[in-house]
C-alpha cells in the first residue's frame, strides 16, 4: 500500500525530522497540538495539526487508543511513533493492525520479543551471538539472585527487562549491596515502565558501547549501515555518539555487523532497528539488547552512508523491498553527534527550564543541526530535556574532530544552561581525541565536566569585582542621601524648639 498520510505520534526535533522526509516523499504529515506546547516550533512543519489541547500530553502521547482513534477519525494511512513515548510499546502496532492503520515500525510480536531484554538475550544466544553470563530467566527474589551470583560471581548488573534509557539498572559489587540494589532496580523499573521484572548479568568492567544500525524489509532482505560508538555516557544515558567507531578493526566490524544481520534474519525482524553490543578491553563482543525503533543518534549513520533511514522505514512499512544492497553501502568519512540538553553541567546535569532567548548556529557545510526549538520558545519541565542535536561530518576522524571543535566554539544557546560546555571539554581530552575511551570516561578521564578557558577565571573575577564596586557605589549614594536627609530633619526640629 502506498502511504499518503502519516500521523507523527511525537513532538520536538524527531517530529520535524519525520515530517521533512514525509514532505520529500509527497506524504502529508499530521501532528498533535498539546496544552503544554500551544506554540511549539515543530507544529509549523505539519501539513495538518490535530488540536488536543483540551487534554494533557500524557493522555495523548501515551495513549494507544487516542492516537489510533485520531488516525482513524482523520482518515490517516499510517502512524510513525518516533522514539520514546509509545515507540516500543507492542500494543500500538497491534491496535494499528486491528484498526487498519499502517504502523511504521516492526510488528508487535517483534517488539514483544526483542523489546524484552531477557527474551532478546536468550534469542541472541540461540542465534550464536555471545552474551554475558547471567540468569536464564527472571529474578523474583533475593534467594534467586544469590543462586545466580554463586555461579557467575561479582560484580553483576541487575537489569530491567523492559524499557531503556538506563532506567532499572544497578551495578552490584558485593553481597552486602545486593538486597538494596535489587529492590531499587525493581522499583524504578515498575515506576517508569510499569514492569518491575529484572534479570542478572555478569557486569563487564570498562566496556565500549557499540551499536549496529539495521534495515530489514518484509521480503527477507536485511542490510546493516555499520556501527555507532556510544561510550560517552552518564548513568547509562548517551550524551554523544560517533560513527564509525574508532575502536573497530575491519575484521571486528565485520563480526559485529554480521551478528546484527543474522539476528534479524533468524527472527524475521523487519523495519529499522538497532542491535547493541558491549566490547570489553580484550575485544570480546557481547550482545546487550535491541532497540526496535529509530534511535536519537541515527543522523551520524545517515551522515556516513547517505541513506535516509526514515525514508527506508516508510518504504518498508508500505510493503516495498529495500532498494539498497549491502555491497553498495560504504563508510564515507566520520561523523559525531552532540545531544544539546537543557541541563546545568556544573550542577550535576540538573535540568533547566525557561525561555530560549537566542540560538546561534554557525554556518558550515559540515554541520547538520536538528532542533525542536527556536528563540522565544519555552522549554517546559514536562518533556525530555534535549533541545537539539548537532551533527558534524568530516572526511576522516581527525578532520571531523577539528570541524566539531570549530562548531562548538561558535554554537550558542542563550537563556538556558546547556551541555555545550561539557562537549567543549571532552574535545580537549587526549584519550577521546585518540579514540581510546570507554563507558567510564566521565568518571576516569574528566577532572571537571565543563570547558574553562585559561582566561575565564580572570574575566569572572573582573566581572565580580565590577559588580561589587557598583553595589558599593550605590550603597554610598544611599547613605549620603540618608545622612543629608537626617541632617535636614535635625535642623528643622531644632528650629521648632
Amino acid at each position: 500500500m502506498m502511504i499518503k498520510s502519516i500521523l507523527i505520534a511525537n513532538r520536538g526535533e524527531i517530529a520535524i525530522r519525520i515530517a521533512q522526509t514525509a514532505r520529500k516523499m509527497g506524504i502529508r504529515s499530521y501532528m498533535f497540538l498539546t496544552h503544554q506546547e500551544p506554540n511549539a516550533h515543530y507544529l509549523s512543519f505539519a501539513d495538518e495539526v490535530i488540536d488536543v489541547s483540551g487534554d494533557t500530553f500524557t493522555n495523548i502521547f501515551l495513549s494507544v487508543e487516542k492516537i489510533v482513534d485520531a488516525a482513524v477519525d482523520n482518515k490517516i494511512d499510517a502512524i510513525h511513533p518516533g522514539y520514546g513515548f509509545l515507540s516500543e510499546n507492542p500494543f500500538l502496532p497491534k491496535e494499528c493492525e486491528t484498526r487498519g492503520i499502517i504502523f511504521i515500525g516492526p510488528s508487535h510480536q517483534h517488539i514483544e520479543k526483542m523489546g524484552n531484554k531477557g527474551v532478546a538475550r536468550e534469542t541472541a544466544k540461540s542465534c550464536g551471538i555471545p552474551v554475558p553470563e547471567g540468569s536464564k530467566g527472571l529474578i523474583n527474589t533475593e534467594e534467586e539472585a544469590l543462586e545466580v551470583v554463586a555461579n557467575i560471581g561479582y560484580p553483576i548488573m541487575v537489569k530491567a527487562v523492559a524499557g531503556g534509557g538506563g532506567k532499572g539498572m544497578r551495578v552490584v559489587e558485593n553481597e552486602e549491596m545486593l538486597p538494596k540494589m535489587l529492590r531499587a532496580a525493581m522499583n524504578e523499573a515498575r515506576s517508569v515502565f510499569g514492569n518491575g521484572a529484572v534479570f542478572i548479568e555478569k557486569f563487564i568492567a570498562r566496556p565500549r558501547h557499540i551499536e549496529v544500525q539495521v534495515l530489514a524489509d518484509k521480503h527477507g532482505n536485511v542490510v546493516h549501515l555499520f556501527e555507532r560508538e556510544c561510550s560517552i555516557q552518564r548513568k547509562h544515558q548517551k550524551l554523544m555518539e560517533e560513527a564509525p567507531s574508532p575502536a573497530l578493526s575491519p575484521d571486528l566490524r565485520e563480526t559485529i555487523c554480521t551478528y546484527a544481520v543474522n539476528l534479524c534474519k533468524q527472527t524475521g525482524y523487519f523495519n529499522a532497528g538497532t542491535v547493541e553490543f558491549l566490547l570489553d578491553v580484550e575485544n570480546n563482543v557481547y550482545f546487550m539488547e535491541m532497540n526496535t525503533r529509530i534511535q536519537v543518534e541515527h543522523p551520524v549513520t545517515e551522515a556516513i552512508t547517505g541513506i535516509d533511514i526514515v525514508e527506508q522505514q516508510i518504504i518498508i512499512a508500505s510493503g516495498g523491498e529495500l532498494d539498497i544492497k549491502q555491497e553498495d553501502i560504504k563508510i564515507n568519512g566520520s561523523a559525531i553527534e552532540f545531544r544539546i540538553n537543557a541541563e546545568d553541567v556544573q550542577a550535576d546535569f540538573a535540568p533547566c527550564t525557561g525561555i530560549i532567548e537566542d540560538i546561534t548556529v554557525p554556518e558550515s557545510n559540515s554541520l547538520r543541526f536538528d532542533t525542536g526549538y527556536v528563540a522565544g520558545k519555552v522549554v517546559p519541565a514536562c518533556f525530555d530535556s534535549m533541545l537539539a542535536k548537532a551533527i558534524v561530518h568530516g572526511d576522516d576522524r581527525a578532520k571531523m574532530l577539528k570541524k566539531a571543535g570549530e562548531v562548538l566554539k561558535n554554537l550558542r544557546v542563550k537563556g538556558l544552561k546547556t551541555t555545550l560546555p561539557f562537549f567543549r571539554k571532552v574535545l580537549t581530552i587526549p584519550s577521546f581525541l585518540e579514540g581510546n575511551y570507554y563507558t567510564d570516561f566521565i568518571e576516569t578521564q574528566m577532572d571537571q565536566l565543563h570547558y574553562q578557558h585559561k582566561d575565564d577565571q580572570e574575566v569572572a573575577a573582573c566581572i565580580a569585582l565590577t559588580a561589587y564596586l557598583q553595589e558599593v557605589s550605590k550603597l554610598e549614594e544611599t547613605q549620603s542621601v540618608e545622612t543629608s536627609t537626617n541632617a535636614w530633619f535635625l535642623k528643622q526640629n531644632l528650629k521648632s524648639h
